[in-house]
């Protein structure tokens, strides 16, 4: 064969391999990938989208008897104690860890308040602050573990969970401080049971403060060097301890805040049922861990939104009204919720994929 037909084959062989690459490339950047792409920048769009179809479904199902203001609303106070809990969760989560223990701590200090009122007879305000201040001794015991004796996350918080239930069982007697006690006599125990009226809207101080703390954390998260280290953390510990970041401390500040946030979730939970009760809210953990992966935030940790957060509690609440209304047997809510929590996880490693 001549040095000129070698030439072309060359030519045309390299031509081929071009015509590949291009393929490739387009294919990186065709309408998937995109996709992709949108989503792995917004984690908070999927359970957006997914909140607004299912308002929409149960709207054309049940019409103004859903769209009601009042109905709306009371999805938003049926979910306020899982989106603060849920809140709490994703902290966590969002350093690749997780928290078994969050339901635990919100009874306990809700114990702590009431008991350190009623039993020790400290004014309402200091009771609450030492409910504060035991959700913050737990979270920081939690964080110590992970952070310091590196730990995993998942056995620390299993093992507080169940120190931290039985604790409450022991040191409350199992006794139901009764609604009727706290409204007589410490009545500030319930003031995120108390409501607000606008229009045909309720909103109780529990939502609304359900709502302000996702903002505020939302900002904290996205604009503070704080909420950059905690997602550096979740991306990669030890790629964030080389540039720099104190791996330890903020694993410490989030399990610690993780703590505080449930303890104002137990303060929210007497305002709710308006009694302090041993037994209550000790499904806390799983609706939590429900919210924040049905909200689209990664249980590998470094990705995720905590606006997702609350429109992943919102959709469970919506799911609830919403089956509730129609009729439909209790058990149809687990099972869409089971298809959502799988689903979610589903969605979350496809978009992993782009930035694999």
């Amino acid at each position: 064969m001549s040095d000129t037909s070698k030439g072309q084959d060359y030519e045309q062989s390299l031509s081929r391999s071009s015509a590949e690459v291009a393929s490739f490339a387009d294919e990186r950047t065709g309408f998937v990938h995109k996709l992709q792409h949108t989503l792995h920048v917004t984690p908070s769009l999927v359970p957006l989208i997914v909140l607004l179809a299912a308002i929409l479904v149960f709207g054309l199902l049940l019409g103004t008897k859903f769209f009601s203001p009042f109905a709306l609303t009371l999805i938003l106070q049926q979910v306020q104690i899982v989106g603060i809990l849920g809140a709490a969760q994703a902290l966590v989560i969002l350093t690749a860890g997780i928290d078994l223990s969050v339901g635990a701590i919100m009874v306990l200090s809700s114990v702590v308040m009431g008991q350190f009122t009623f039993r020790y007879g400290l004014p309402t305000p200091m009771a609450i602050g030492c409910g504060i201040a035991c959700g913050a001794l737990c979270g920081f015991i939690n964080g110590w573990l992970v952070a310091k004796v590196k730990l995993p996350p998942f056995i620390v918080t299993l093992g507080m969970w169940q120190i931290v239930l039985a604790t409450n069982f022991l040191y409350s007697a199992n006794e139901t401080i009764r609604s009727q006690e706290i409204a007589e006599q410490a009545p500030m125990l319930q003031l995120f049971g108390a409501k607000v009226t606008v229009g045909g809207a309720v909103f109780t101080v529990g939502a609304i403060f359900m709502v302000l703390l996702t903002l505020v954390l939302a900002y904290i998260l996205r604009h503070t060097a704080w909420g950059r280290h905690v997602y550096a953390v979740g991306d990669d510990a030890e790629a964030a301890e080389l540039s720099g970041v104190q791996v330890s401390r903020v694993l410490i500040q989030v399990y610690m805040l993780s703590g505080v946030i449930c303890a104002f979730a137990g303060w929210a939970l007497i305002g709710r049922i308006g009694s302090v009760s041993p037994t209550s809210g000790q499904l806390g953990n799983i609706e939590s861990i429900t919210a924040v992966v049905i909200g689209g935030i990664s249980l590998f940790g470094g990705r995720g939104s905590i606006l997702g957060m609350l429109f992943g509690a919102l959709i469970v609440g919506v799911f609830t009204l919403g089956l509730r209304l129609l009729g439909a047997d209790a058990q149809w809510t687990y099972l869409l919720i089971g298809v959502l929590i799988i689903g979610a996880v589903a969605v979350d490693q496809w978009i992993r994929k782009v930035s694999a």
